[in-house]
């Protein structure tokens, strides 16, 4: 029996050996890649959120100008509408997107509150800043975006 441990012990530490050394190279994980659907619900909701950020503009005119009436309307109408587009996208982007997405999304939406805030103060200096800061978050939000959903010309 003496004569047998040494010969046990090598043919488990063959076996050992050969398990390991067969169990391969380690596969590395894709990276995760968005599917054709959420493409294309990106591509759905985006145009919107462009044309807003095309009418940037005239915004600034409004507050420049002092029209609060309209500046509000802008603000509640087509930007607003924008945001609801801006949650709809976040829905859609892969996972470790999604956060940095929702935080821009929220800094926006404070800031077209202090920018109506501003406008019912009527304190146009106070509104072009926000107003400056609102229009950075949507830049930031598109840059979030994978770059075949945001049209050619951007």
């Amino acid at each position: 029996m003496s004569r047998l441990r040494p010969i046990f012990s090598l043919i488990l530490v063959s076996l050992a050996t050969l398990l390991i050394s067969c169990g391969g190279p380690n596969v590395a994980a894709t990276p995760p890649a968005y599917t054709s659907l959420q493409i294309e619900k990106i591509q759905e909701y985006v145009p919107e959120v462009v044309a807003v950020q095309e009418r940037a503009a005239e915004l600034q005119k409004l507050i420049q100008n002092q029209d609060w009436t309209n500046v509000s309307n802008f603000i509640h109408g087509p930007v607003a509408e924008a945001k609801l587009n801006m949650n709809y996208i976040i829905s859609n982007l892969l996972p470790d997107r999604q956060k940095e997405a929702r935080k821009v999304a929220r800094e926006m939406f404070n800031n077209l509150v202090k920018i109506d805030q501003a406008a019912k103060e009527a304190n146009p200096q106070k509104a072009l800043s926000y107003y400056s800061a609102a229009f950075t978050d949507i830049e930031k939000f598109l840059d979030l975006l994978p770059k075949n959903t945001l049209p050619s010309d951007m």
